[in-house]
């Protein structure tokens, strides 16, 4: 098979229709017949898998991927990556954001310098103040934490080839960040600047966000736990440099020490310290506990397709 279009579903049943039609004309004009559309049913509230198997009826090239429940975008981006048998695979979200029609525009630059993947990055990253904001901030800060150079406002449009697919799908971690996931993976990876459309609601609050940074950042680095050793280690340095102040003051002279608030607030403070660093130390262990648990980060309950002739 020369192509596969991954895409997931959740609260998508207003973009399914149409985002079928314009990926299969994509599909159709670039390869001929010889493809497939995979959509996976991420527990989706809506009536969305009810519209998606209906086109498994009426269509042989689409494949849905129906997940027992919601396990999270980036997880079942990577298990619609694994049911993808194409020689190439292009990888974009179902809401339209992001037009089916960048398959032809990524496949000629693909063509054009040769490379294993092409994926978009907004030229403006979209939305309001807050989401600019934050986006800016989190690929700063990651960038610190870790040293990994993630492309700036990448988005998930992507032409993969087999090879690098096949790379991608050889991680195996439980708490999946697939921007860190796609970066490490190697390869030849080119970036190709695309307007990305507000066309939904987004479904990542702010908390979604700060706890998908927390897992990015302990997923990829060890600077927080190296951090820890540093700041105990600088007021270690401080409390021997303010004991022997104490004892020389002590011995020449003599006058007795008013610091009652200076200790109330030392004592606050290292245990607030000690408290945040044992809740750093934490999420490592809980990760390391849900790696060697080895679950599977998805369970597909059910895959509809049509039976060619």
């Amino acid at each position: 098979m020369k192509l596969s279009i991954v895409a997931t579903l959740y609260q998508s049943a207003a973009y399914i229709a149409e985002f079928h039609r314009r990926a299969s004309d994509e599909a159709r004009q670039l390869v001929g017949g010889d493809f497939e559309i995979v959509l996976v049913n991420d527990g989706s509230p809506d009536h969305s898998l009810d519209l998606a198997v209906a086109l498994t009826e009426t269509d042989d090239h689409v494949v849905v991927v129906d997940l027992s429940r919601n396990f999270g975008h980036h997880k079942a981006m990577m298990t619609g990556l694994a049911h993808a048998r194409g020689e190439r695979i292009f990888l974009i979200d179902v809401d339209l954001e992001e037009e089916p029609e960048y398959l032809s525009v990524f496949a000629n630059h693909m063509q054009s310098e040769p490379c294993d993947v092409v994926f978009g990055v907004q030229a403006e990253r979209k939305g309001g103040w807050l989401e600019r904001w934050s986006g800016k901030w989190f690929y700063i800060l990651f960038r610190a934490a870790t040293g990994m150079a993630l492309p700036a406002n990448a988005v998930t449009a992507r032409l993969m080839t087999r090879r690098y697919v096949d790379a991608l799908l050889r991680h195996e971690e439980r708490e999946v960040f697939i921007n860190g996931l796609w970066y490490i993976t190697g390869f030849t990876q080119i970036p190709k600047a695309i307007k990305k459309h507000n066309t939904s609601t987004t479904t990542y609050s702010l908390q979604k966000k700060f706890s998908l940074f927390v897992n990015s950042i302990t997923s990829f680095s060890n600077a927080p736990l190296v951090g820890i050793f540093y700041t105990g280690l600088s007021i270690s340095l401080l409390a021997i440099i303010y004991t022997i102040y104490l004892i020389f003051r002590w011995l020449f002279f003599a006058r007795p020490l008013i610091g009652w608030t200076s200790v109330m607030s030392s004592i606050w403070l290292i245990g607030g310290l000690i408290i945040s660093f044992i809740g750093v130390v934490g999420i490592y262990l809980s990760k390391i506990f849900s790696e060697t648990k080895q679950r599977p980060y998805t369970i597909v309950r059910q895959v509809y397709a049509r039976q060619k002739k």
